[in-house]
């Protein structure tokens, strides 16, 4: 028999850890000296060691690694243990090349810029929403005006305020100079009655958004489009449905050069 000392320089593994995995009861030594106190290892333990590390690298939690060295596993459960094993890997490996793709992109950027964008692109999902909407055709984005006066009042006759933060949809699939095909859109919680201009639907769960935030006047959002745009066509991703405008912080009676105005712009994108 050795000492813990001994086979912790034979095996490469601190002492500490030996003493975590005697408690955690992975390996226990062959006998505790009653005097000294010092834990007692025969050699033959060194097989266990490994296949307690080896397991131990391929992802396995100690516990798993308990039940995999002490219980009589089927190789068919084993089989099944390895495959999630692998599958996380592999999700790990896709996160990181999606990381570095977002880092060589910014790289980029700034390189071509020689500054920070001050527009920051993040990725994330949103929830389903119930709304009522009003959705037409009008000149320019700024001509939207007379859809929100529309949906507002046929709100305020049913009583109903919105219950979150307001929002318009921009249906067509390329920039025009005019004629926009607008919807906009306020949240609701409560039962409304539509018309036959003001529609109450769910706008669908988006699993992945590309978002970023403009504060500032509408008369300066076409940066923050450009913005998002460039880092969709970059980052290797594709526009799949209809842009929202989520106005966080409302302009004040709708003016178009209120500085305190707070947008998110959001796109739902899926990778190419």
């Amino acid at each position: 028999m050795i000492r813990i000392g001994d086979f912790s320089k034979l095996s490469r593994v601190p002492v500490k850890t030996l003493r975590y995995y005697d408690e955690m009861g992975l390996l226990k030594p062959v006998e505790v000296d009653s005097f000294t106190g010092y834990r007692l290892y025969e050699y033959s333990q060194l097989s266990r060691l490994n296949r307690i590390l080896a397991l131990k690298d391929l992802g396995f939690s100690l516990e798993e690694i308990g039940r995999l060295l002490d219980e009589d596993l089927p190789a068919e459960h084993l089989r099944g243990m390895l495959k999630l094993r692998e599958t996380e890997a592999r999700q790990r490996v896709w996160e990181e090349a999606e990381r570095l793709k977002r880092v060589e992109a910014r790289l980029r950027q700034i390189e071509q810029e020689h500054s920070m964008s001050k527009y920051d692109v993040v990725i994330k999902s949103v929830d389903v929403m119930r709304v009522a909407s009003v959705r037409d055709v009008v000149p320019t984005p700024p001509d939207q005006g007379r859809l929100w006066r529309e949906l507002e009042g046929h709100l305020a006759l049913s009583r109903v305020r919105a219950v979150g933060a307001c929002l318009s949809l921009y249906h067509d699939e390329e920039y025009k100079e005019r004629d926009w095909d607008i919807e906009v859109c306020e949240p609701v919680a409560v039962d409304v009655s539509g018309s036959a201009r003001v529609k109450v639907r769910e706008l669908p769960a988006e699993e992945t958004m590309a978002c970023v935030i403009h504060h500032g006047p509408f008369t300066s959002i076409g940066e923050a489009y450009d913005a998002v745009m460039k880092w969709i066509a970059e980052n290797g991703y594709q526009i799949t449905g209809p842009a929202r405008e989520v106005y966080v912080r409302a302009a004040r009676n709708g003016s178009q050069t209120d500085p305190d105005t707070v947008t998110e712009i959001q796109y739902p994108v899926k990778r190419v």
